[in-house]
């Protein structure tokens, strides 16, 4: 029989995408208020893997990811997805978003996305959100990525910083563990 546990807490990872780079000095102040004080900031990404968001955002696209310090419970994302949704409306204008809001969650096994859209490899974790097994990590191999991962995040530039925020929250959590 298998015993319920309560998992570890996890790294709140939050990617936005905007062509506009200006707009990330309104935006991260209001992260920090929302979600707590950053922890790591990936370094300006370009996001030329799909013209998905050009009619809305246009384009060039860049992708910028901040991870936060406070650890989040799992059962969070659900929740912390809809107060991204609510922040992308804030800075939308005339109903066209300016930034995309991906927020998602590693832990040292798995990076997960959520998302709103239901597909059969994602989980429903409530609150019209599914769950995205985006990256798995194994000790030989690192992160790994699965047929459906975006591009984005199976690039080696993305793939690498999340290596170094894995690192970071094996740490953070070493050091929950010893107080």
């Amino acid at each position: 029989m298998s015993t319920p546990k309560h998992p570890d807490p996890a790294k709140l990872v939050i990617g936005c995408i905007m062509n506009d780079k200006t707009l990330v000095d309104g935006l991260f102040p209001f992260l920090e208020e929302q979600f707590g004080p950053v922890d790591m900031i990936s370094r300006w990404m370009e996001f030329a893997y799909t013209d998905y968001y050009y009619k809305e955002m246009g384009s060039p696209l860049f992708r910028k990811v901040f991870v936060f310090k406070p650890l989040i419970a799992q059962e969070e994302l659900a929740r912390i997805k809809e107060r991204t949704n609510e922040i992308e409306e804030r800075f939308a204008i005339s109903g066209k978003r300016n930034i995309n809001i991906d927020p998602g969650y590693l832990v040292s096994s798995r990076f997960i996305l959520a998302t709103g859209k239901e597909y059969s490899h994602r989980i429903y974790i409530g609150r019209k959100v599914y769950a995205d097994l985006t990256l798995m990590y194994s000790k030989k191999q690192g992160f790994k990525t699965l047929p459906w991962t975006y591009p984005d995040y199976a690039s080696q530039s993305m793939i690498a910083f999340l290596s170094k925020v894995r690192d970071k929250y094996l740490l953070d959590l070493k050091a929950r563990k010893n107080t």
